[in-house]
């Protein structure tokens, strides 16, 4: 089995604002970075994303994959696997129902663990994601966070 590192981060400017996220992948000399913003979004939203999306950038299933992330409502949703709590319940009452379930999608192909890292602490590929996810939120002609639009919507009684 493939041992994988990735690092995650998520931003989003005004939370919510214009938000982005951050992806490094390692696998032995292997390296790539990944990142992409959106128009308006929140920060729990692109901290899930980013390992949403660095899983599905895995070819093949199987992997071990180590999840280094700076996010407590990511690394302890799963860790403490309040995440299949939430199954039972079917989401309800709880934001993001649309990623989490995206999430429980990709993450069975994988042997994933996560471990949580101190944000803006020095810790090189943590900052280089933090540097990305930014750099997205920043970004021009960014498209829209569909699941955050309809969540508002519904929020507010409008279907």
């Amino acid at each position: 089995m493939s041992q994988i590192k990735m690092y995650t981060d998520g931003s989003a400017l005004g939370n919510p604002g214009p938000g982005g996220y951050g992806i490094v992948l390692m696998a032995g000399k292997h390296y790539k970075e990944f990142k992409q913003g959106y128009q308006y979004t929140t920060n729990n939203r692109m901290e899930l994303l980013s390992v949403i999306v660095g899983l599905e950038k895995l070819k093949k299933p199987g992997y071990s994959v180590t999840i280094y992330s700076d996010s407590k409502y990511v690394v302890d949703a799963v860790e403490k696997k309040w995440v299949f709590g939430w199954v039972k319940k079917n989401f309800k009452g709880k934001k993001n129902a649309d990623l989490w379930k995206r999430f429980l999608e990709i993450y069975p192909k994988h042997d994933v663990k996560f471990v949580w890292v101190k944000g803006h602490a020095g810790n090189k590929y943590n900052e280089v994601c933090d540097q990305l996810a930014v750099a997205a939120a920043n970004g021009k002609d960014l498209p829209i966070d569909q699941g955050y639009e309809d969540s508002q919507k519904e929020e507010k009684g409008l279907f």
